[in-house]
């Protein structure tokens, strides 16, 4: 393999990489190092796992003025605070991991990388961009919001990255990223890295890179479109087996941290709670939570303290775990590109992995057309129940395990032991209008205490806002309000009057219905 040196990559980097235990280039890194350096827009293609943020990141840190160059101190002031890149991508969790890989390569240069995506307060995020930032990670939304609000200034920006482009392209965000390209200098170098290249995605670099280089990390003779060292599984499943074949597969041998897949905000919840009623340490990333939550969830599952992360798609991209061991697919992916990257979360920078797909009878036509576009061997996935043998032979599973994990084996220390972060931003409104249902009051999981929200308060942008009457009455009729509150006044009994051509007219009861005047 050839090492970062030969490369021409710079010392203090170098040596950043080697204390993280990096020290030679993937395919995808070799061949894209030299020419971004050299200045060249790319366009990079290779399969998920294969270190692409690398990279893109190595050659945006050597070409930008940093605090420990002396570039930096030759620039006027206003333009050492101002970003000099700008790494646009399509999740919050995504935009975490890279911002963080970013830190640690340039750690040594003094870089300053500031993550920016929704779901926290604004006031930090401004208050760094004030200080002064090198490079910015970002969503588009919140980009958006802080360059229209003038805190985020783009008109320094000497490098430009769209990672996961397609997945950018799947969830909307094309215009928003047209409109944050629009923002930026026409002088810029441009790269644009994915796994898959949709034509829309080719279109987009025509229109914004100057003749760029299209590099695809993937060996000529090879169909497969998965990394080789993924051992894949596809199983026709009964969705009421599906806990219990699941609840074995996190009792194989060589199981370790494993994340799981589901379609759905709702069934990912349910399946953690499921597994943890089971006596596993598992946590949930969907939608649903906020954003402390989901933070909540990803430290643990980095720090072990869970081994299983339950997750919808919004965390197929970003999550790069070292030592990633089983990805189930709950339930069969909509497509081969989303197959491609729930399983691309194991068997990454060279290690093996295990993929698993259990697929419902509805499911067959549409895994088989996932099966044909990605040549893969399992066109009639086998019916599988929790006592089929071929589970136990073929994951390593001891005989006789049972669907539930036995106490001497409960030795992480569970989702509750991470702590939630006050992000200081607004919890999203469940459907059924309740935080907490069907989460167990686990703190973070949606409950008052999981966002910098109180009960009563909402959070908007720095201030504390009451809620309105509605949110007073939620509480029991019968409560007695606290110390120094009014108490509520009482409804006026109303009594009505029957009447008939605007005329009072008995009811006939003997209540209290007026009587018609004389004459009638």
């Amino acid at each position: 393999m050839t090492t970062f040196t030969e490369l021409g990559v710079v010392e203090p980097i170098i040596t950043a990489l080697a204390q993280d235990g990096i020290t030679d280039a993937f395919q995808i890194q070799e061949l894209c190092i030299p020419q971004a350096i050299d200045g060249r827009d790319l366009i990079g293609q290779a399969k998920t796992g294969t270190g692409k943020t690398l990279g893109f990141g190595i050659p945006l840190l050597q070409r930008i003025p940093t605090p420990h160059t002396p570039e930096y101190a030759a620039l006027p002031a206003a333009r050492q605070k101002a970003p000099k890149a700008l790494v646009v991508v399509p999740t919050r969790e995504l935009c975490v991991q890279v911002a963080k890989d970013l830190a640690h390569a340039g750690g040594n240069l003094g870089v300053r990388v500031l993550a920016v995506y929704g779901g926290r307060a604004y006031e930090p995020q401004v208050e760094a961009l004030t200080k002064g930032v090198d490079v910015i990670v970002g969503t588009p939304g919140r980009l958006i919001d802080l360059a229209r609000q003038r805190h985020l200034v783009l008109s320094h920006v000497q490098v430009l990255v769209l990672d996961e482009a397609d997945e950018m392209l799947d969830m909307g965000f094309l215009p928003d990223v047209e409109r944050i390209v629009a923002m930026l200098p026409a002088n810029r170098q441009t790269m644009l890295f994915s796994a898959t290249m949709p034509g829309q995605i080719i279109s987009l670099a025509r229109r914004y890179m100057s003749q760029p280089t299209h590099i695809r990390a993937v060996n000529p003779d090879e169909d497969s479109a998965t990394v080789d060292a993924i051992e894949q599984h596809v199983w026709r499943v009964h969705p009421l087996n599906k806990v219990e074949i699941l609840a074995r597969i996190m009792q194989a041998e060589s199981h370790g941290p494993s994340m799981i897949f589901c379609r759905t905000k709702r069934r990912a919840q349910a399946v953690a709670d499921d597994l943890t009623e089971r006596g596993f340490a598992a946590g949930a990333v969907h939608g649903d939570l906020g954003q402390g939550a989901r933070e909540q969830a990803l430290r643990a599952f980095r720090n072990g303290k869970v081994d299983i992360l339950v997750a919808t798609d919004v965390a197929a991209r970003g999550i790069d775990v070292e030592g990633v061991t089983h990805v189930i697919n709950y339930e069969c992916p909509d497509d081969e590109k989303t197959y491609l990257h729930r399983v691309g979360r194991t068997g990454r920078a060279g290690a093996s992995g295990v993929a698993i797909t259990f697929v419902d009878w509805e499911d067959v036509p549409r895994w088989q057309l996932i099966n044909k576009a990605l040549g893969l061997a399992f066109h009639d996935p086998i019916e599988t129940y929790h006592t089929s043998e071929h589970i136990y032979a073929g994951l390593g599973i001891p005989a006789g395990t049972g669907g539930k994990l036995p106490r001497a084996a409960r030795t992480r220390a569970g989702l509750d032991a991470e702590e939630v972060e006050d992000l200081g931003g607004r919890e999203p409104v469940r459907r059924d209008g309740d935080r907490g249902r069907g989460h167990g009051g686990r703190a973070g999981s949606g409950g008052s205490g999981s966002s910098g929200q109180r009960r009563g308060h909402s959070h908007h942008h720095g201030q504390t806002i009451p809620h309105g009457p509605k949110e007073a009455k939620a509480g029991s009729a019968s409560a007695e309000p606290a110390d120094g509150e009014a108490k509520p006044r009482r409804r006026r009994s109303r009594t009505r009057t029957r009447t008939r051509s605007g005329r009072p007219v008995s009811d006939g009861r003997g209540g209290q219905g007026s009587t018609p005047p004389a004459g009638e």
